[in-house]
């Protein structure tokens, strides 16, 4: 008899590596659309013809307190629009009850992936309850002006060593560039424990103005040419931190990616 557990993880070694001749799947961040209403960020997603995304707006993150009704919700819109959430932006996991949530909001929204951080003896236990359900969980690294915990790949390694396969990375490679370390270098050491990827390009080191893809120092197609390389097949999900419209300047980064995949 086939358990949750183990039909996950049979989903999960299908999904986590890309066929031999297959292309890259292309997805958006949705705190791309965080002006955007849910209605009209989906308007938006099937005009691109996206059908994959991570629900990363800040609505839906720990900190906003949001309630599950509102995943239920989008989820029920999400589904009606033929857009799948395989993975859900926690942001920052404190404590247990952030922990019960993070799961939980997971489940409501179907994903099998949920992305975030935490430090401290909750990390453990946020390793112990993914394996339990099914889950995987991809550190996030940041940039921030005051020092965070998770900025290297050798900080996301160093937090790894003796998890269980559960625990991963989920690689932002304009925060990478931000905190002035190489993207690509950063994709060939991560790449055994990669749940996701976040492509977003960045103007300098030193600061997080995003520019659009191929345009600032992140090496935008060398970093997508060695994500094919070490074939991995999770989620690339295009992210533009952007206040005001963003449509076309998200339709030249679908555009662009396209071309990479």
């Amino acid at each position: 008899m086939i358990t949750r557990r183990m039909f996950a993880g049979i989903v999960g070694c299908a999904l986590g590596a890309r066929a031999a001749g297959g292309k890259l799947n292309l997805g958006i961040g949705t705190y791309t659309y965080h002006s955007l209403s849910i209605e009209d960020m989906i308007v938006q997603l099937k005009r691109l013809g996206i059908r994959e995304i991570e629900m990363s707006r800040g609505e839906f993150m720990l900190l906003s307190k949001p309630t599950a009704d509102k995943f239920s919700a989008v989820k029920a819109k999400l589904d009606a629009a033929g857009i799948q959430c395989p993975s859900y932006y926690s942001a920052t996991i404190k404590d247990d009850a952030d922990l019960d949530n993070a799961v939980r909001f997971a489940a409501l929204l179907g994903s099998r992936n949920i992305t975030g951080d935490a430090t401290g003896d909750i990390l453990q236990r946020v390793d112990e309850r993914c394996a339990r359900e099914g889950l995987t969980f991809g550190i996030h690294n940041h940039y921030f002006k005051q020092k965070f915990a998770y900025e290297s790949p050798e900080d996301v390694l160093k937090a790894l060593a003796g998890r269980s396969k559960a625990m991963g990375a989920s690689l932002d490679v304009g925060h990478i560039a931000s905190c002035g370390y190489d993207t690509v270098d950063a994709v060939r050491k991560l790449a055994p424990h990669l749940k996701m990827v976040h492509l977003k390009d960045i103007q300098a080191s030193g600061g997080e103005v995003n520019v659009l893809l191929g345009k600032g120092i992140a090496r935008i197609s060398e970093v997508m040419a060695e994500l094919k390389k070490v074939n991995y097949g999770g989620l690339v999900a295009i992210e533009y931190e952007h206040d005001g419209p963003v449509d076309e300047d998200v339709r030249q980064e679908v555009e662009y990616a396209r071309k990479l995949v």
